[in-house]
């Protein structure tokens, strides 16, 4: 999801954190600590493939944000045989997926900002399905999915419905994950996350915390 240029602002025109920096602040290390160990253990280099899938990842996810458009979902990077049946293979299956539930984009990559809670966030998508509950999108490119993940979901409910108050969320959040080297595309579906929205905001609280202690180290 883009990050507005200079950052969020509340409205005093005062910079404040964004979801993911907050979150990342408390992020769970090891995962990325496995991967650079069975990087190591095969003897490859670190980053090559870890590059590598961001870059299909961050097509597919173009991919998505142009058919949701009503675009043609095309990209202008060369690619192995390979590496483009990979791309073609999630998004198709997103697609699939995507069409069979009827879901109809209300706003796409909105940025928005709670004063209440002093962030600010860009969720992926807000939908409406095909019952008319309105409901939360977000896309991943990953092998696995983490708790950060749904702390994420609940920090982007918190934040539509504090600005929507006409059009809250209804429905539930769906996570759809792109798999970073086969182009496998799975659906998570949570019908509640006010958990990870509680979480969130006691997320917040700490990170004002921990940086205010980080001064007197």
């Amino acid at each position: 999801m883009p990050h507005p240029t200079g950052g969020y602002k509340n409205s005093k025109g005062e910079r404040i954190p964004g979801v993911t920096t907050v979150i990342g602040r408390f992020k769970e290390s090891g995962a990325l600590i496995n991967w650079a160990y069975k990087r190591g253990k095969d003897g490859l280099e670190l980053y090559e493939s870890r590059d590598k899938a961001a870059e299909l990842g961050t097509i597919v996810h173009s991919m998505v944000e142009l058919f949701i458009e009503g675009e043609a979902p095309t990209f202008d990077i060369s690619l192995s045989d390979e590496d483009y049946e990979s791309v073609l293979s999630a998004f198709d299956a997103f697609q699939e997926w995507f069409e069979s539930n009827k879901f109809k984009v209300i706003e796409q990559e909105v940025q928005l900002i709670s004063e209440q809670y002093q962030f600010g966030g860009t969720p992926d998508a807000i939908a409406e399905d095909s019952k008319g509950r309105i409901v939360l999108l977000d896309w991943k490119t990953s092998d696995g999915v983490y708790t950060d993940y749904l702390y994420q979901l609940g920090a982007y409910r918190i934040l539509w419905n504090e600005n929507n108050h006409d059009r809250p969320l209804t429905g539930g959040s769906h996570l759809c994950r792109f798999a970073k080297t086969h182009g496998d595309f799975a659906h998570h579906y949570y019908p509640d996350l006010s958990m990870a929205e509680r979480g969130f905001i006691r997320q917040r609280e700490l990170y004002d915390i921990d940086k205010e202690l980080k001064k007197r180290c």
